[in-house]
């Protein structure tokens, strides 16, 4: 009897035993860091020389390309002047792509206490438009420049830079 007890506890050790079994599996993880997007300034925005009649304002719109063109009362004389879209250089990770988000408000000239105002910006490539080859786009950006009827003769400065920001998609 002694010995049925005993083996009857090592039978119910090893029933124990074998419902309470378990299994574990193992998993890495892993994060890939991407170079980070920049941008970098190369040329400013330069809309040339312009002129105006004294009763009449207009614009001088800068496409992306760098090419100009007046409405209403402005000139373009034929001594251009010094004429340039802004132009940036986008670098990060190849074959990435990426937004462009460019100023939404107006942003304004002066000289001296006379000022301009630069609006409705626009870019080559535009939007979710870019796309990194080999790491790296230029990026161009014009704006349309409203001039006043009358106004002022002198060098219009930014009194700030305007912003252009690049986002990875």
């Amino acid at each position: 009897m002694k010995n049925n007890l005993i083996l009857t506890t090592f039978v119910m050790a090893g029933i124990a035993t074998g419902v309470h079994a378990q299994e574990t599996a193992s998993a890495t993880a892993t994060a890939t860091i991407v170079t980070p997007i920049s941008i970098t300034k190369d040329v400013d925005m330069n809309f040339g020389n312009v002129a105006v009649q004294s009763t009449t304002g207009g614009t001088v719109v800068l496409s992306p390309a760098g090419g100009r063109t007046r409405t209403n009362g402005v000139t373009l004389p034929t001594t251009a002047g010094t004429v340039s879209a802004a132009s940036f250089t986008v670098s990060g990770t190849g074959a990435y792509t990426y937004t462009v988000t460019l100023p939404s408000s107006a942003h304004t000239i002066s000289s001296g206490a006379n000022t301009m105002t630069v609006t409705l910006f626009t870019s080559t490539p535009s939007g979710a438009g870019g796309q990194l080859t080999a790491g790296e786009q230029t990026l161009n950006v014009g704006a349309t420049l409203n001039v006043g009827a009358a106004q002022p003769s002198g060098v219009y400065v930014s009194d700030t830079p305007f912003d252009v920001t690049v986002n990875y998609n």
